[in-house]
């Protein structure tokens, strides 16, 4: 698949210890921004609430095409789509282990957008 956005901060930081996969959540105005290389991954994260994970302050850029009425918050909370299993691994992970969730890279797969994930010390 085609990269959009890596984070390059994550690679400088971390040891990544292992590597998740999940899909996103979003508008079609976020959507577009993606498409349109609208995207920084700096200083983003992975949280949990109520067992579902979320991105929180990933930075996806409006176009300027798009209505202020339909288009998103630029730094918003975006749920990340995971298997039960994936999402409790990395739950334990936070809560038990003390492990970071960061995103590492997003990315287009067959017409899909995809999120690389990593888990870090």
């Amino acid at each position: 698949g085609e990269t959009i956005a890596k984070n390059k901060k994550a690679y400088h930081d971390y040891f990544i210890e292992e590597k998740f996969e999940a899909g996103m959540v979003l508008m079609g105005s976020e959507v577009k921004g993606i498409r349109a290389h609208r995207v920084n991954l700096k200083d983003s994260f992975i949280r949990f609430v109520r067992d579902e994970a979320f991105l929180f302050n990933a930075h996806i850029g409006r176009l300027e095409t798009t209505h202020r009425f339909y288009g998103h918050e630029e730094r918003g909370t975006r749920k990340l789509l995971l298997h039960k299993k994936q999402l409790e691994k990395m739950n334990k992970a936070i809560t038990r282990d003390g492990y970071t969730i960061v995103p590492l890279q997003l990315y287009f797969n067959d017409r899909n957008i995809g999120l690389k994930l990593f888990k870090v010390i």
